[in-house]
Protein backbone atom coordinates (compact mmCIF):
# COMPACT_ATOMS: atom_id res chain seq x y z
CA UNK A 1 0.00 0.00 0.00
CA UNK A 2 1.01 3.61 -0.32
CA UNK A 3 2.63 5.07 2.72
CA UNK A 4 0.25 6.78 5.08
CA UNK A 5 2.27 9.96 4.80
CA UNK A 6 1.71 10.05 1.06
CA UNK A 7 -1.99 9.51 1.47
CA UNK A 8 -2.39 12.23 4.06
CA UNK A 9 0.40 14.71 3.40
CA UNK A 10 2.71 14.42 0.43
CA UNK A 11 -0.01 13.22 -1.92
CA UNK A 12 -2.73 15.34 -0.37
CA UNK A 13 -1.30 18.32 -2.23
CA UNK A 14 -3.91 17.61 -4.87
CA UNK A 15 -6.51 19.37 -2.75
CA UNK A 16 -7.45 22.84 -3.88
CA UNK A 17 -6.22 24.28 -0.58
CA UNK A 18 -2.65 23.38 -1.51
CA UNK A 19 -2.49 22.92 -5.25
CA UNK A 20 -2.90 26.10 -7.23
CA UNK A 21 -4.05 25.41 -10.77
CA UNK A 22 -1.84 27.46 -13.13
CA UNK A 23 -3.34 30.59 -14.66
CA UNK A 24 -4.90 30.37 -18.13
CA UNK A 25 -2.67 30.60 -21.17
CA UNK A 26 -3.97 34.00 -22.23
CA UNK A 27 -2.68 35.60 -19.03
CA UNK A 28 0.92 34.58 -19.68
CA UNK A 29 3.59 35.80 -22.08
CA UNK A 30 4.47 33.78 -25.15
CA UNK A 31 8.14 33.80 -24.16
CA UNK A 32 7.37 31.22 -21.47
CA UNK A 33 5.89 28.87 -24.01
CA UNK A 34 9.09 29.03 -25.97
CA UNK A 35 11.07 27.86 -22.96
CA UNK A 36 8.74 24.94 -22.32
CA UNK A 37 9.08 23.53 -25.81
CA UNK A 38 12.55 22.18 -25.06
CA UNK A 39 10.80 18.95 -24.10
CA UNK A 40 10.25 16.70 -27.10
CA UNK A 41 7.13 14.56 -27.37
CA UNK A 42 7.48 11.39 -29.39
CA UNK A 43 4.14 10.58 -31.00
CA UNK A 44 2.80 7.10 -31.51
CA UNK A 45 -0.42 5.58 -32.62
CA UNK A 46 -3.21 5.26 -30.05
CA UNK A 47 -3.45 2.06 -28.10
CA UNK A 48 -6.55 1.02 -30.01
CA UNK A 49 -4.63 1.20 -33.29
CA UNK A 50 -1.48 -0.45 -32.00
CA UNK A 51 -3.35 -3.28 -30.35
CA UNK A 52 -5.49 -4.13 -33.36
CA UNK A 53 -2.40 -4.31 -35.55
CA UNK A 54 -0.69 -6.56 -33.03
CA UNK A 55 -3.61 -8.97 -32.85
CA UNK A 56 -3.70 -9.19 -36.63
CA UNK A 57 -0.03 -10.16 -36.77
CA UNK A 58 -0.50 -12.87 -34.19
CA UNK A 59 -3.69 -14.16 -35.79
CA UNK A 60 -1.67 -15.58 -38.67
CA UNK A 61 0.23 -17.90 -36.38
CA UNK A 62 -2.67 -18.82 -34.15
CA UNK A 63 -3.76 -22.37 -33.55
CA UNK A 64 -6.44 -24.07 -31.56
CA UNK A 65 -5.11 -26.31 -28.84
CA UNK A 66 -6.01 -27.56 -25.41
CA UNK A 67 -4.42 -26.53 -22.18
CA UNK A 68 -4.32 -28.32 -18.93
CA UNK A 69 -4.12 -26.05 -15.94
CA UNK A 70 -1.89 -27.46 -13.24
CA UNK A 71 -3.70 -27.33 -9.91
CA UNK A 72 -2.52 -25.49 -6.84
CA UNK A 73 -4.88 -26.77 -4.21
CA UNK A 74 -7.43 -27.14 -7.05
CA UNK A 75 -8.42 -29.90 -9.41
CA UNK A 76 -6.81 -29.79 -12.81
CA UNK A 77 -9.17 -28.65 -15.51
CA UNK A 78 -8.93 -28.91 -19.29
CA UNK A 79 -9.88 -25.89 -21.36
CA UNK A 80 -9.92 -25.25 -25.09
CA UNK A 81 -8.07 -22.24 -26.37
CA UNK A 82 -9.87 -20.07 -28.90
CA UNK A 83 -8.63 -20.00 -32.47
CA UNK A 84 -6.99 -16.59 -31.97
CA UNK A 85 -4.69 -17.73 -29.17
CA UNK A 86 -1.01 -17.66 -30.17
CA UNK A 87 0.51 -21.09 -30.32
CA UNK A 88 3.01 -21.95 -27.63
CA UNK A 89 1.61 -19.78 -24.87
CA UNK A 90 0.49 -22.92 -23.04
CA UNK A 91 4.14 -23.41 -22.12
CA UNK A 92 3.59 -20.68 -19.54
CA UNK A 93 2.06 -22.31 -16.47
CA UNK A 94 2.92 -19.55 -14.01
CA UNK A 95 2.45 -15.81 -14.57
CA UNK A 96 3.83 -13.72 -11.71
CA UNK A 97 3.47 -9.95 -11.62
CA UNK A 98 4.73 -7.22 -9.30
CA UNK A 99 4.20 -3.47 -9.60
CA UNK A 100 6.57 -1.41 -7.50
CA UNK A 101 5.98 2.28 -6.71
CA UNK A 102 6.29 5.61 -8.48
CA UNK A 103 9.09 5.61 -11.05
CA UNK A 104 9.07 6.88 -14.63
CA UNK A 105 10.83 5.22 -17.53
CA UNK A 106 13.26 8.10 -18.19
CA UNK A 107 14.04 8.28 -14.47
CA UNK A 108 15.02 4.58 -14.25
CA UNK A 109 15.93 3.46 -17.77
CA UNK A 110 16.70 6.71 -19.59
CA UNK A 111 20.40 5.79 -19.73
CA UNK A 112 19.84 2.24 -21.02
CA UNK A 113 21.39 2.72 -24.47
CA UNK A 114 24.57 4.11 -22.94
CA UNK A 115 24.68 1.05 -20.67
CA UNK A 116 24.46 -1.17 -23.73
CA UNK A 117 27.31 0.68 -25.43
CA UNK A 118 29.47 0.50 -22.29
CA UNK A 119 28.83 -3.20 -21.63
CA UNK A 120 29.01 -4.78 -25.09
CA UNK A 121 25.32 -5.20 -25.87
CA UNK A 122 24.09 -4.72 -29.41
CA UNK A 123 22.28 -1.44 -29.83
CA UNK A 124 18.51 -1.48 -30.04
CA UNK A 125 16.08 1.28 -30.85
CA UNK A 126 15.02 2.48 -27.40
CA UNK A 127 13.39 5.81 -26.64
CA UNK A 128 15.11 6.85 -23.42
CA UNK A 129 16.75 10.16 -22.56
CA UNK A 130 17.98 11.63 -25.81
CA UNK A 131 21.42 12.62 -24.53
CA UNK A 132 22.22 8.88 -24.45
CA UNK A 133 21.09 8.15 -27.99
CA UNK A 134 23.71 7.56 -30.71
CA UNK A 135 24.43 10.16 -33.38
CA UNK A 136 23.86 7.55 -36.10
CA UNK A 137 22.56 4.03 -36.51
CA UNK A 138 19.19 3.14 -35.05
CA UNK A 139 16.82 5.99 -34.18
CA UNK A 140 16.00 7.92 -32.09
CA UNK A 141 19.20 9.95 -32.30
CA UNK A 142 21.25 12.06 -29.94
CA UNK A 143 19.88 15.37 -28.69
CA UNK A 144 20.58 17.75 -25.83
CA UNK A 145 19.22 16.82 -22.39
CA UNK A 146 15.53 17.68 -22.09
CA UNK A 147 14.50 20.57 -19.87
CA UNK A 148 11.53 21.91 -17.97
CA UNK A 149 10.93 25.54 -17.01
CA UNK A 150 11.91 26.14 -13.41
CA UNK A 151 10.77 28.53 -10.69
CA UNK A 152 11.50 32.22 -11.26
CA UNK A 153 14.08 33.05 -8.53
CA UNK A 154 12.37 36.41 -8.02
CA UNK A 155 9.59 34.51 -6.22
CA UNK A 156 11.33 32.43 -3.55
CA UNK A 157 9.53 30.41 -0.85
CA UNK A 158 7.18 30.84 0.90
CA UNK A 159 5.72 32.20 -2.33
CA UNK A 160 4.50 29.59 -4.76
CA UNK A 161 6.73 28.52 -7.64
CA UNK A 162 6.21 30.96 -10.50
CA UNK A 163 6.72 30.03 -14.13
CA UNK A 164 7.26 33.01 -16.41
CA UNK A 165 9.67 34.52 -18.91
CA UNK A 166 12.45 34.54 -16.31
CA UNK A 167 12.16 30.85 -15.52
CA UNK A 168 15.50 28.99 -15.81
CA UNK A 169 15.68 25.84 -17.87
CA UNK A 170 16.14 22.80 -15.62
CA UNK A 171 17.93 19.98 -17.47
CA UNK A 172 17.74 16.30 -16.72
CA UNK A 173 20.65 15.25 -14.51
CA UNK A 174 22.12 12.16 -12.87
CA UNK A 175 21.22 11.64 -9.23
CA UNK A 176 23.95 10.72 -6.80
CA UNK A 177 21.68 10.11 -3.83
CA UNK A 178 19.52 7.00 -3.87
CA UNK A 179 17.05 8.82 -1.60
CA UNK A 180 14.84 11.54 -3.05
CA UNK A 181 11.91 13.55 -1.75
CA UNK A 182 8.53 12.54 -3.07
CA UNK A 183 6.97 13.95 -6.20
CA UNK A 184 3.24 13.47 -6.64
CA UNK A 185 1.42 11.56 -9.42
CA UNK A 186 -2.03 12.69 -8.27
CA UNK A 187 -4.78 13.99 -10.53
CA UNK A 188 -3.87 17.68 -10.55
CA UNK A 189 -0.13 17.15 -10.74
CA UNK A 190 -0.39 14.60 -13.55
CA UNK A 191 -2.51 16.99 -15.58
CA UNK A 192 -0.22 19.98 -15.02
CA UNK A 193 2.71 17.73 -15.98
CA UNK A 194 0.99 17.27 -19.36
CA UNK A 195 1.14 21.02 -19.97
CA UNK A 196 1.42 23.79 -17.38
CA UNK A 197 -0.81 25.96 -19.56
CA UNK A 198 -3.18 23.29 -20.86
CA UNK A 199 -3.75 20.62 -18.19
CA UNK A 200 -7.02 19.48 -19.76
CA UNK A 201 -5.24 18.34 -22.92
CA UNK A 202 -6.87 20.54 -25.53
CA UNK A 203 -3.59 20.51 -27.45
CA UNK A 204 -0.65 18.17 -27.81
CA UNK A 205 1.24 17.56 -24.57
CA UNK A 206 4.31 19.72 -23.94
CA UNK A 207 5.30 17.88 -20.72
CA UNK A 208 6.50 21.11 -19.16
CA UNK A 209 4.93 20.97 -15.71
CA UNK A 210 7.04 18.42 -13.83
CA UNK A 211 9.37 20.89 -12.12
CA UNK A 212 6.50 23.20 -11.24
CA UNK A 213 4.39 20.47 -9.58
CA UNK A 214 7.40 19.13 -7.66
CA UNK A 215 8.25 22.66 -6.48
CA UNK A 216 4.69 23.61 -5.62
CA UNK A 217 4.21 20.49 -3.51
CA UNK A 218 7.60 20.87 -1.83
CA UNK A 219 6.79 24.43 -0.79
CA UNK A 220 3.43 23.34 0.59
CA UNK A 221 4.89 20.37 2.49
CA UNK A 222 8.20 21.88 3.58
CA UNK A 223 10.65 19.71 1.65
CA UNK A 224 14.24 20.80 1.08
CA UNK A 225 13.95 20.83 -2.73
CA UNK A 226 11.57 23.75 -2.95
CA UNK A 227 12.48 24.40 -6.60
CA UNK A 228 11.36 20.97 -7.83
CA UNK A 229 14.74 20.09 -9.36
CA UNK A 230 14.43 16.44 -8.26
CA UNK A 231 11.73 15.80 -10.87
CA UNK A 232 14.39 15.91 -13.61
CA UNK A 233 16.77 13.41 -11.97
CA UNK A 234 17.63 9.96 -13.33
CA UNK A 235 19.60 6.88 -12.31
CA UNK A 236 22.03 4.83 -14.41
CA UNK A 237 23.30 1.29 -14.76
CA UNK A 238 25.63 1.54 -11.78
CA UNK A 239 22.83 2.65 -9.48
CA UNK A 240 20.30 0.07 -10.70
CA UNK A 241 22.75 -2.54 -11.88
CA UNK A 242 20.42 -5.50 -11.39
CA UNK A 243 17.51 -3.94 -13.28
CA UNK A 244 19.75 -2.77 -16.12
CA UNK A 245 21.21 -6.27 -16.46
CA UNK A 246 17.80 -7.94 -16.49
CA UNK A 247 16.25 -5.43 -18.90
CA UNK A 248 19.23 -5.93 -21.24
CA UNK A 249 19.23 -9.72 -21.19
CA UNK A 250 15.48 -10.29 -21.16
CA UNK A 251 12.82 -7.94 -22.56
CA UNK A 252 11.60 -4.42 -21.93
CA UNK A 253 9.48 -1.76 -23.63
CA UNK A 254 9.73 1.95 -24.42
CA UNK A 255 5.96 2.30 -24.79
CA UNK A 256 4.66 0.86 -21.53
CA UNK A 257 2.32 3.19 -19.68
CA UNK A 258 0.46 3.37 -16.43
CA UNK A 259 -3.32 3.09 -16.99
CA UNK A 260 -4.52 6.49 -15.73
CA UNK A 261 -3.24 10.04 -15.18
CA UNK A 262 -3.53 9.87 -11.41
CA UNK A 263 -2.11 8.29 -8.28
CA UNK A 264 -1.51 4.80 -6.89
CA UNK A 265 -4.92 3.54 -5.80
CA UNK A 266 -6.85 3.93 -9.07
CA UNK A 267 -3.91 2.58 -11.07
CA UNK A 268 -3.66 -0.48 -8.87
CA UNK A 269 -7.38 -1.02 -9.30
CA UNK A 270 -6.80 -1.01 -13.06
CA UNK A 271 -3.98 -3.52 -12.50
CA UNK A 272 -6.39 -6.21 -11.26
CA UNK A 273 -9.76 -5.11 -12.73
CA UNK A 274 -8.93 -2.89 -15.76
CA UNK A 275 -10.95 -0.03 -14.26
CA UNK A 276 -11.24 2.19 -11.20
CA UNK A 277 -14.97 2.64 -11.86
CA UNK A 278 -14.52 6.40 -12.04
CA UNK A 279 -12.30 6.84 -8.99
CA UNK A 280 -9.41 9.29 -9.39
CA UNK A 281 -8.65 9.12 -5.66
CA UNK A 282 -8.45 6.39 -3.02
CA UNK A 283 -11.68 4.95 -1.66
CA UNK A 284 -12.99 7.19 1.11
CA UNK A 285 -11.53 10.50 -0.09
CA UNK A 286 -14.99 12.05 -0.38
CA UNK A 287 -18.63 11.14 -0.88
CA UNK A 288 -17.96 10.39 -4.54
CA UNK A 289 -15.84 7.34 -3.76
CA UNK A 290 -17.09 6.06 -0.41
CA UNK A 291 -18.14 2.65 -1.71
CA UNK A 292 -15.98 -0.39 -2.45
CA UNK A 293 -15.58 -1.26 -6.12
CA UNK A 294 -18.02 -3.76 -7.60
CA UNK A 295 -15.94 -4.45 -10.72
CA UNK A 296 -14.94 -8.02 -11.50
CA UNK A 297 -11.27 -8.72 -10.79
CA UNK A 298 -8.95 -11.05 -12.64
CA UNK A 299 -8.89 -13.32 -9.59
CA UNK A 300 -12.67 -13.80 -9.75
CA UNK A 301 -12.36 -14.86 -13.37
CA UNK A 302 -9.55 -17.26 -12.51
CA UNK A 303 -11.52 -18.71 -9.61
CA UNK A 304 -14.61 -19.22 -11.76
CA UNK A 305 -12.50 -20.91 -14.44
CA UNK A 306 -10.82 -23.26 -11.97
CA UNK A 307 -7.40 -21.68 -12.48
CA UNK A 308 -5.18 -21.39 -9.41
CA UNK A 309 -4.22 -17.93 -8.09
CA UNK A 310 -2.69 -16.32 -5.04
CA UNK A 311 -1.81 -12.88 -3.72
CA UNK A 312 1.42 -12.57 -1.73
CA UNK A 313 2.03 -9.76 0.76
CA UNK A 314 4.99 -8.89 2.96
CA UNK A 315 3.74 -8.71 6.59
CA UNK A 316 6.79 -6.85 7.93
CA UNK A 317 5.73 -3.85 10.03
CA UNK A 318 2.06 -4.34 9.14
CA UNK A 319 0.94 -5.46 12.59
CA UNK A 320 0.17 -8.93 11.29
CA UNK A 321 1.64 -11.60 13.57
CA UNK A 322 2.62 -15.14 12.61
CA UNK A 323 3.12 -17.69 11.45
CA UNK A 324 0.39 -18.61 11.11
CA UNK A 325 -0.81 -15.31 9.70
CA UNK A 326 -4.46 -14.29 9.78
CA UNK A 327 -5.72 -13.93 6.19
CA UNK A 328 -7.97 -11.05 7.30
CA UNK A 329 -4.90 -9.18 8.51
CA UNK A 330 -2.90 -9.95 5.36
CA UNK A 331 -5.80 -8.62 3.26
CA UNK A 332 -5.21 -5.14 4.69
CA UNK A 333 -1.85 -5.05 2.88
CA UNK A 334 -3.39 -5.84 -0.51
CA UNK A 335 -5.22 -3.42 -2.79
CA UNK A 336 -7.76 -6.17 -3.46
CA UNK A 337 -9.38 -5.03 -0.22
CA UNK A 338 -10.91 -2.07 -2.09
CA UNK A 339 -13.17 -4.45 -4.03
CA UNK A 340 -16.34 -5.92 -2.57
CA UNK A 341 -15.29 -9.36 -3.78
CA UNK A 342 -11.86 -8.89 -2.23
CA UNK A 343 -13.43 -8.64 1.20
CA UNK A 344 -14.64 -12.23 0.83
CA UNK A 345 -11.14 -13.69 0.41
CA UNK A 346 -10.27 -14.31 4.10
CA UNK A 347 -13.35 -16.47 4.67
CA UNK A 348 -13.97 -18.01 1.24
CA UNK A 349 -10.39 -18.29 -0.09
CA UNK A 350 -8.05 -18.03 2.94
CA UNK A 351 -5.32 -20.08 1.24
CA UNK A 352 -5.23 -17.65 -1.68
CA UNK A 353 -3.56 -14.86 0.26
CA UNK A 354 -0.12 -15.57 1.69
CA UNK A 355 3.22 -14.20 2.75
CA UNK A 356 6.45 -13.26 1.03
CA UNK A 357 9.69 -11.68 2.20
CA UNK A 358 9.75 -13.30 5.63
CA UNK A 359 11.30 -16.51 6.91
CA UNK A 360 9.45 -19.63 5.78
CA UNK A 361 7.08 -17.54 3.67
CA UNK A 362 4.28 -19.01 1.60
CA UNK A 363 5.98 -17.86 -1.59
CA UNK A 364 9.23 -19.53 -0.58
CA UNK A 365 7.38 -22.75 0.28
CA UNK A 366 5.35 -22.71 -2.92
CA UNK A 367 8.55 -22.43 -4.96
CA UNK A 368 10.20 -25.19 -2.95
CA UNK A 369 7.21 -27.55 -3.07
CA UNK A 370 6.23 -26.97 -6.69
CA UNK A 371 2.88 -25.47 -5.64
CA UNK A 372 3.25 -22.03 -7.24
CA UNK A 373 -0.19 -21.02 -8.58
CA UNK A 374 -0.95 -20.35 -12.22
CA UNK A 375 -1.26 -16.62 -11.52
CA UNK A 376 0.53 -14.89 -8.67
CA UNK A 377 0.40 -11.23 -7.73
CA UNK A 378 3.08 -9.89 -5.41
CA UNK A 379 2.05 -6.73 -3.59
CA UNK A 380 4.73 -4.07 -2.91
CA UNK A 381 6.41 -4.31 0.50
CA UNK A 382 5.47 -0.77 1.52
CA UNK A 383 5.44 -1.20 5.28
CA UNK A 384 8.84 -2.86 5.07
CA UNK A 385 10.17 0.20 3.20
CA UNK A 386 11.00 -1.87 0.11
CA UNK A 387 8.55 -0.61 -2.53
CA UNK A 388 11.03 1.88 -4.11
CA UNK A 389 8.66 4.77 -3.39
CA UNK A 390 10.47 8.12 -3.02
CA UNK A 391 10.67 9.53 0.51
CA UNK A 392 7.34 10.90 1.70
CA UNK A 393 8.96 12.46 4.77
CA UNK A 394 12.37 14.06 5.27
CA UNK A 395 12.55 12.29 8.63
CA UNK A 396 12.27 8.86 6.99
CA UNK A 397 14.45 8.51 3.85
CA UNK A 398 13.46 5.68 1.53
CA UNK A 399 16.44 3.81 0.04
CA UNK A 400 15.68 3.00 -3.58
CA UNK A 401 18.43 0.41 -3.86
CA UNK A 402 17.13 -1.60 -0.90
CA UNK A 403 13.84 -2.00 -2.71
CA UNK A 404 15.61 -3.07 -5.90
CA UNK A 405 17.64 -5.61 -3.89
CA UNK A 406 14.44 -7.02 -2.41
CA UNK A 407 12.91 -7.45 -5.87
CA UNK A 408 16.11 -9.04 -7.17
CA UNK A 409 15.97 -11.67 -4.44
CA UNK A 410 12.38 -12.54 -5.37
CA UNK A 411 13.23 -12.85 -9.07
CA UNK A 412 16.37 -14.87 -8.33
CA UNK A 413 14.35 -17.27 -6.19
CA UNK A 414 12.04 -17.93 -9.13
CA UNK A 415 14.94 -18.43 -11.55
CA UNK A 416 16.54 -20.98 -9.22
CA UNK A 417 13.33 -22.93 -8.61
CA UNK A 418 11.74 -25.86 -10.43
CA UNK A 419 8.99 -23.47 -11.56
CA UNK A 420 11.38 -21.41 -13.69
CA UNK A 421 11.00 -23.69 -16.70
CA UNK A 422 7.40 -22.59 -17.33
CA UNK A 423 7.14 -19.19 -15.64
CA UNK A 424 6.97 -15.55 -16.65
CA UNK A 425 7.78 -12.81 -14.14
CA UNK A 426 6.59 -9.31 -15.01
CA UNK A 427 8.05 -6.34 -13.12
CA UNK A 428 6.60 -2.89 -13.60
CA UNK A 429 5.48 0.18 -11.62
CA UNK A 430 2.02 1.38 -10.62
CA UNK A 431 2.57 4.91 -11.94
CA UNK A 432 5.39 7.29 -12.78
CA UNK A 433 5.29 9.25 -9.56
CA UNK A 434 5.32 12.75 -11.02
CA UNK A 435 8.91 12.23 -12.21
CA UNK A 436 9.85 13.57 -15.64
CA UNK A 437 9.33 11.51 -18.77
CA UNK A 438 9.63 12.88 -22.29
CA UNK A 439 6.86 10.80 -23.92
CA UNK A 440 3.24 11.87 -23.78
CA UNK A 441 0.49 9.65 -22.41
CA UNK A 442 -1.34 7.75 -25.14
CA UNK A 443 -4.92 7.81 -26.26
CA UNK A 444 -6.73 4.85 -24.72
CA UNK A 445 -10.14 3.23 -24.48
CA UNK A 446 -12.40 4.19 -21.59
CA UNK A 447 -12.87 0.95 -19.68
CA UNK A 448 -16.56 1.41 -18.96
CA UNK A 449 -17.60 4.94 -19.93
CA UNK A 450 -17.55 6.12 -16.31
CA UNK A 451 -16.13 9.62 -15.93
CA UNK A 452 -14.18 10.75 -12.84
CA UNK A 453 -16.74 10.87 -10.06
CA UNK A 454 -14.72 11.94 -7.02
CA UNK A 455 -12.83 15.06 -8.10
CA UNK A 456 -12.49 17.61 -5.31
CA UNK A 457 -13.70 21.22 -5.43
CA UNK A 458 -11.16 23.26 -7.40
CA UNK A 459 -9.60 20.24 -9.09
CA UNK A 460 -8.63 20.40 -12.74
CA UNK A 461 -11.62 19.32 -14.86
CA UNK A 462 -13.99 20.13 -11.98
CA UNK A 463 -14.55 23.83 -12.52
CA UNK A 464 -17.04 23.86 -15.35
CA UNK A 465 -14.40 23.14 -17.99
CA UNK A 466 -13.37 19.93 -19.65
CA UNK A 467 -10.94 18.50 -22.19
CA UNK A 468 -9.55 15.23 -23.55
CA UNK A 469 -7.53 14.42 -20.42
CA UNK A 470 -10.53 14.93 -18.14
CA UNK A 471 -11.87 11.42 -18.72
CA UNK A 472 -10.19 8.04 -18.59
CA UNK A 473 -9.36 8.07 -22.31
CA UNK A 474 -5.62 8.61 -21.90
CA UNK A 475 -3.07 6.45 -20.21
CA UNK A 476 -0.77 7.86 -17.58
CA UNK A 477 2.96 8.28 -18.17
CA UNK A 478 5.54 5.66 -19.13
CA UNK A 479 6.90 3.31 -16.48
CA UNK A 480 9.69 0.71 -16.54
CA UNK A 481 8.93 -2.85 -17.56
CA UNK A 482 10.98 -6.06 -17.47
CA UNK A 483 9.56 -9.36 -18.74
CA UNK A 484 11.57 -12.32 -17.42
CA UNK A 485 11.06 -15.91 -18.58
CA UNK A 486 12.92 -18.80 -20.20
CA UNK A 487 10.85 -17.89 -23.27
CA UNK A 488 11.52 -14.16 -23.26
CA UNK A 489 13.24 -12.94 -26.41
CA UNK A 490 16.81 -12.09 -25.57
CA UNK A 491 17.67 -8.37 -25.46
CA UNK A 492 14.25 -7.42 -26.83
CA UNK A 493 12.54 -4.02 -26.86
CA UNK A 494 8.83 -3.71 -27.58
CA UNK A 495 7.57 -0.51 -29.18
CA UNK A 496 3.88 -1.42 -28.98
CA UNK A 497 1.92 1.07 -26.89
CA UNK A 498 0.27 -0.66 -23.95
CA UNK A 499 -0.51 -0.08 -20.30
CA UNK A 500 -0.42 -2.29 -17.21
CA UNK A 501 -3.76 -3.86 -18.11
CA UNK A 502 -1.91 -5.73 -20.87
CA UNK A 503 -0.79 -8.05 -18.05
CA UNK A 504 -4.46 -8.95 -17.65
CA UNK A 505 -4.70 -9.54 -21.40
CA UNK A 506 -1.77 -11.96 -21.20
CA UNK A 507 -3.47 -13.86 -18.37
CA UNK A 508 -6.79 -13.87 -20.24
CA UNK A 509 -5.12 -15.11 -23.41
CA UNK A 510 -3.25 -17.89 -21.64
CA UNK A 511 -6.22 -19.18 -19.65
CA UNK A 512 -9.04 -18.48 -22.12
CA UNK A 513 -10.77 -15.84 -20.00
CA UNK A 514 -13.03 -13.02 -21.20
CA UNK A 515 -11.89 -9.41 -21.02
CA UNK A 516 -12.80 -7.54 -17.87
CA UNK A 517 -13.46 -4.17 -19.55
CA UNK A 518 -12.95 -2.42 -22.85
CA UNK A 519 -9.52 -1.28 -21.62
CA UNK A 520 -7.88 -4.70 -21.25
CA UNK A 521 -9.74 -5.88 -24.36
CA UNK A 522 -7.86 -3.21 -26.35
CA UNK A 523 -4.40 -4.24 -25.15
CA UNK A 524 -1.80 -6.35 -26.86
CA UNK A 525 -1.59 -9.83 -25.36
CA UNK A 526 2.16 -9.51 -24.68
CA UNK A 527 3.09 -12.60 -26.72
CA UNK A 528 5.46 -10.44 -28.77
CA UNK A 529 7.82 -10.54 -25.77
CA UNK A 530 8.20 -14.33 -26.10
CA UNK A 531 9.59 -16.92 -28.48
CA UNK A 532 8.00 -20.17 -27.35
CA UNK A 533 9.69 -22.23 -30.06
CA UNK A 534 13.22 -21.15 -29.19
CA UNK A 535 13.62 -20.53 -25.45
CA UNK A 536 16.72 -18.43 -24.85
CA UNK A 537 16.95 -18.75 -21.09
CA UNK A 538 16.13 -22.32 -20.02
CA UNK A 539 19.31 -21.86 -18.04
CA UNK A 540 18.94 -18.37 -16.59
CA UNK A 541 21.81 -15.89 -16.59
CA UNK A 542 23.73 -14.99 -13.45
CA UNK A 543 22.80 -11.39 -12.63
CA UNK A 544 24.89 -9.08 -10.47
CA UNK A 545 24.05 -8.43 -6.84
CA UNK A 546 22.11 -5.19 -6.62
CA UNK A 547 24.26 -2.32 -5.40
CA UNK A 548 23.02 -0.76 -2.14
CA UNK A 549 26.04 1.42 -1.34
CA UNK A 550 25.00 4.72 -2.95
CA UNK A 551 24.74 7.70 -0.65
CA UNK A 552 21.36 8.54 0.89
CA UNK A 553 20.49 12.15 1.69
CA UNK A 554 17.55 14.46 1.08
CA UNK A 555 18.88 17.90 1.96
CA UNK A 556 20.66 18.58 -1.33
CA UNK A 557 20.93 17.57 -4.97
CA UNK A 558 22.22 15.78 -6.94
Amino acid sequence: MQRTTESTAADNTVSSTLFRVPPPLNTLGSSVLGASQETTVVPGCPIQCAMSQNRLVHLVSCMATALVVGGWGLNSVAQSLPSNTPGGITKLNHIIFLAQENRSLDHYFGELRQYWADNGYADRSFDGLRQFNPASGLPPYYGPPPTNPGCDPAFPPPKDCTIDGNSPKISSFELITQCTENTSPSWNESHVDWDYYDPMGKARAKLNGFVYTAAHDARAIGFYDKDGIRAMGYYDGTDLNYYYFMASNFATSDRWFTPAMTRTHPNREYLVAATSQGDAYPIGTDSGDKNLLTATTIFQELQNAGVSWKIYVNPTNTGCNGPPYDPACLLQTSYIKYFQWGQTIPKKYPKNIGTIGVTNSDFENDLRNGTLPAVAQIEPATDAGLDEHPSSSDSSPSRTQNGALYVSEIINSVMSSSSWKDSAFILTYDEAGGIYDHVSPHAAVSPDGIKPKDLLPGDICNKGQTGPTCNFVYTGYRVPLIVISPYTKKHFVSHTAADNTAILKLIETRFNLPSLTKRDAAQMNMTEFFDFAHPAWLTPPTPPVQNTADACYLNKLP
